[in-house]
């Protein structure tokens, strides 16, 4: 066989791989996002401009500059990093130096050689070269994987920024609502204290029987009573958002729910085919399947022969007088196969686990994308129900505050008893609490919506 053929052989089978090539598997995506009336394509607004608020912005950047979770998932990818930086080196020939120097009998570069009991002296000093010939792709594949974890990687950190922003978001409407409710049970005990106030001075003056005072003393103890675990709840939610943020806990500085609800965000949905392209956690399932892919090349690399070029440079004297003598120069190239012959189904193994753990990322991915959607249109739906729910309380809360003032009135002026002053009161505050929680429901579920859809990255994925 002529040498410019096997040459050319060599090159043209060094220009594929084994394996197939990564292709995006197919996944049903709807048209449009259920209950979404209008669709938009528009890219999602940055953080800051979502809600308006400069106090729940400063934390997000807090946290995204000290929290602990993005420390931890920048260090993975620095790790993913280096590990491709690692697989890189394949396509590079390995190059040592290598050097010893002895003195022994029968001896010669530390190691036994018979030279008639003399006792001498012996050096050397080498440069090694080893280089494979990646005709298979077998090493490309291998840094085909290593760069799609590390690709991986980076969405998975940009996962985990989004989660935290949402959980402080969460965790900052759920404090404004605690804040509300405190508010609220202060107000019921000023209430239920005019109330009593009343019963108590008609009961001395002989109008009303002690049973209308005992009943308000005990409605003003019930509401009293709300305030210690209301505040206990706020300095709770005060140290997790402490914590989520990466300070110690302490008191957290916010707005009202009342400021955040007139700001209420109006998020695009956006178009389902987007979704794909922008959710750090399906990228992230993407890239872990390229990885997988690749993987199952490389493994089929390894029934083919590894075929390499040895290289050697140096001096080497078993005697040190001679050392820097030209006959004592060593050089050398060659080249060099190893193939397996029998391995006891080792490979086979390594090929078949390879394959499964493809099919199994590929349904991991599948499934990724299906749970997304249903986020996106769970979303929807509580953000529509949701601003809906608070209208009716709106006014329900409204015609409550009315009946009160008139029922307090109508007692006052003998035309109604004190279980109407009461009933007006104990379904009042329990409405404004409801209120209140559906008001933060209602920010939560935008949080929910913006996280779903994949948060300010539809075009930003930074990829290299």
């Amino acid at each position: 066989m002529k040498p410019w053929f096997t040459v050319c052989c060599a090159i043209l089978l060094g220009g594929c791989a084994v394996g197939t090539d990564y292709r995006r598997p197919a996944v049903s995506t709807p048209t449009a996002f259920r209950f979404d009336l209008n669709p938009s394509s528009a890219r999602l607004s940055e953080w800051s401009s979502v809600y308006h608020d400069d106090k729940l912005s400063a934390l997000v950047r807090e946290a995204l500059a000290n929290g602990f979770d993005v420390q931890i998932a920048a260090a993975r990818v620095e790790e993913a990093r280096a590990t491709a930086i690692e697989a890189r080196a394949g396509f590079l020939p390995a190059i040592s130096l290598d050097g010893t120097v002895g003195r022994g009998k029968n001896d010669t570069f530390n190691s036994p050689y018979p030279n008639g009991g003399l006792i001498a002296n012996s050096g050397a000093a080498t440069l090694g070269a080893l280089w494979e010939f990646d005709l298979w792709g077998r090493v490309r594949r291998d840094n085909e994987a290593a760069r799609a974890r590390w690709l991986a990687s980076k969405e998975g950190r940009r996962a985990v920024e989004l989660s935290l922003m949402s959980d402080i978001a969460a965790t900052y409407f759920e404090l404004m609502e605690m804040d509300k409710e405190l508010a609220i049970s202060e107000q019921a005990v000023t209430s239920f204290a005019e109330s009593r106030e009343i019963f108590s001075q008609r009961v001395e003056g002989g109008t009303a029987s002690a049973l209308e005072s005992a009943r308000a003393q005990a409605d003003w103890d019930d509401a009293t009573a709300e305030i210690p675990a209301d505040r206990e709840a706020i300095a709770q939610l005060e140290n997790r958002l402490s914590i989520l943020v990466g300070r110690l806990p302490g008191p957290i500085t916010r707005e009202s729910l009342e400021v955040s609800i007139d700001r209420f965000p109006s998020i695009p949905a956006g178009l389902p085919s987007d979704l794909i392209e922008r959710r750090p956690d399906i990228l992230e399932a993407e890239d872990e399947l390229r990885a997988a892919n690749a993987d199952v090349g490389e493994a089929m690399g390894e029934f083919f022969p590894k075929i390499g070029l040895t290289a050697v440079f140096g001096q080497i004297s078993p005697d040190l007088k001679g050392f820097t003598r030209a006959d004592s120069r060593v050089w050398g190239i060659g080249a060099n196969a190893d193939a397996p012959l029998f391995e006891g189904g080792r490979l086979v193994g390594q090929y078949k686990g390879a394959k499964a753990f493809r099919t199994e990322e590929e349904k991991r991915y599948a499934q990724t994308v299906l749970i997304a959607f249903q986020e996106v249109s769970d979303a929807l739906v509580a953000r529509d129900s949701l601003v809906e729910r608070r209208l009716s309380e709106v006014d329900e809360v409204k015609s409550l505050e009315g009946a009160v003032e008139l029922s307090r009135n109508r007692y006052s002026a003998g035309k109604a008893d004190y279980f109407e002053v009461l009933e007006a009161q104990q379904q009042l505050f329990p409405a404004q609490r409801a209120l209140a929680r559906t008001q933060r429901d209602q920010l939560l579920a935008c949080v929910a919506l913006y996280r779903a859809l994949g948060g300010s990255w539809s075009d930003e994925r930074g990829r290299p």
